[in-house]
């Protein structure tokens, strides 16, 4: 049994907006993903997406691109919500959607932790960004680091190791995210794996120690569709 995780995938299986079309590493990135994952997952795994799962504008017109993670190697797949998610409802209309259409490895994120093996657990919550200094951003960072402390501070109490899948950096070239940068810390966070950077933003990405935590960028087309093993 191993835990993996792999983000940003923009699945659009059931609408009309392929990533196929920026080229280069997105080229047949559905058939890339599901021959890449099928070869490094089995069916004893546990595999994270935090984030930018689909582009379907609500749960139905995601469903394909739900039953196509489904349909992949691993025994779970933990989902967490990312900027593009527009899908994404209340967690139980999720989780009722998910039992409707027999989606049973697709496990949800968001203001919870999942248990892993006897020491572990998965932590994990959106992030945000606030670049110019923007009211209604500092709100959605509050918001976010509260969701973030929810779902590490149980782990924690539970006598438990966080290991935290966020969609946003909380780090990224000179710039730190202190709303959830702090809770990291007040953690003593170890590990820290994220998507949502892309092409010429990998230059600026943390992907390795800093401050005593190890980033890493796990974004599709950064990890060339495979997914990386955590543990």
């Amino acid at each position: 049994m191993s835990l993996y995780c792999i983000s940003d995938p923009h699945l659009s299986l059931s609408c009309d907006k392929p990533m196929d079309v920026f080229g280069g590493a997105w080229q047949d990135y559905v058939a890339r993903l599901k021959e890449n994952w099928n070869s490094t997952v089995t069916d004893e795994d546990t595999v994270v997406i935090p984030g930018d799962i689909s582009w379907g504008m609500n749960l139905k017109e995601s469903l394909s691109d739900f039953q196509f993670l489904n349909s992949l190697n691993g025994k779970t797949k933990i989902i967490g919500k990312g900027n593009h998610d527009y899908f994404w409802t209340s967690v139980s209309k999720m989780q009722a959607f998910f039992t409707e259409n027999g989606l049973d490895t697709l496990k949800i994120l968001h203001n919870n932790f999942y248990e892993y093996g006897e020491n572990y657990g998965i932590c994990g919550s959106r992030g945000w960004i606030n670049e110019n200094g923007n009211t209604q951003d500092k709100k959605i960072l509050n918001r976010e680091a509260m969701r973030l402390e929810a779902s590490i501070k149980p782990c924690v109490e539970m006598g438990r190791e966080p290991i935290v899948f966020l969609h946003y950096p909380p780090v990224y070239s000179e710039n730190i995210c202190y709303e959830i940068y702090d809770v990291l810390k007040k953690y003593n966070v170890k590990k820290c794996y994220y998507g949502h950077i892309h092409g010429n933003g990998y230059r600026y990405a943390i992907d390795g120690l800093f401050d005593g935590i190890d980033f890493r960028l796990i974004s599709c087309d950064y990890t060339e569709f495979y997914p990386v093993k955590v543990l």
